[in-house]
């Protein structure tokens, strides 16, 4: 009798559990379709006029249930860089942090992780390009996004450095060439955004490369 019961106990145990991941799957489901549509309309219309209830029309929710997840459209804007800035952060993390890379294979890599996010998701880059461009939204940018971008240049300035010294190459400038190499990228992000092709320019990849080899001829092929 005692088994019988402590069974039923935890079959009811279970049930609940499984009832309550069941709404946080909704739960999240529901919070990443409004992210996503917050995504879209901010790069298409900028943040000036956009409104929680156009979010949540695009969404195909209710305002209310933005408001329940959100409360407020500064909280969503903040949900929606720094889902971003994560998803960024994960194929930084691939392409230069991985154990197994060398320094040359990570710096490839540092400099590719733009092309490459910008060519798989240009409407990512637009919001990142919108919200460190606004006025009102510049502040949120640097709290949520501007130390991760310190932290990639710093990692690049080191692997320059450390291939400098390896290599020999006594006359290059890690910081000045780090620098060099995020203003591309980050210029090529700005003009991508204002000036949208489906047919990409490779002029990036092909500056870069020249800007790598002509650093470390010994290194970077053209």
């Amino acid at each position: 009798m005692a088994e019988r019961k402590a069974t039923a106990t935890n079959k009811k145990a279970m049930s609940r559990r499984g009832s309550k991941d069941g709404r946080r799957e909704r739960g999240e489901a529901s919070i990443q379709r409004i992210i996503d549509a917050a995504i879209e309309l901010i790069a298409e219309e900028g943040l000036a006029r956009l409104t929680m209830q156009r979010i949540a029309t695009h969404a195909g929710s209710s305002n209310a249930l933005v408001v329940f997840h959100f409360q407020n459209k500064e909280n969503l804007f903040r949900a929606v860089l720094q889902y971003l800035s994560d998803q960024y952060d994960r194929l930084w993390t691939k392409l230069v942090r991985a154990s197994d890379l060398s320094p040359v294979q990570r710096l490839s890599g540092a400099v590719e992780c733009g092309q490459i996010f910008s060519r798989l998701h240009p409407k990512w880059v637009s919001v990142f390009v919108v919200f460190s461009s606004d006025r009102k939204s510049m502040q949120m940018y640097k709290a949520i996004s501007l130390p991760s971008d310190l932290r990639y240049n710093a990692e690049s300035r080191a692997l320059i450095a450390e291939i400098a010294r390896i290599g020999k190459y006594s006359t290059v400038d890690p910081g000045a060439l780090s620098e060099s190499l995020n203003y591309l990228v980050q210029g090529a992000w700005f003009w991508d955004h204002l000036n949208p092709s489906e047919d990409r320019s490779d002029v990036l990849r092909r500056t870069t490369s020249v800007l790598l080899h002509q650093a470390f001829p010994r290194h970077f092929e053209l």
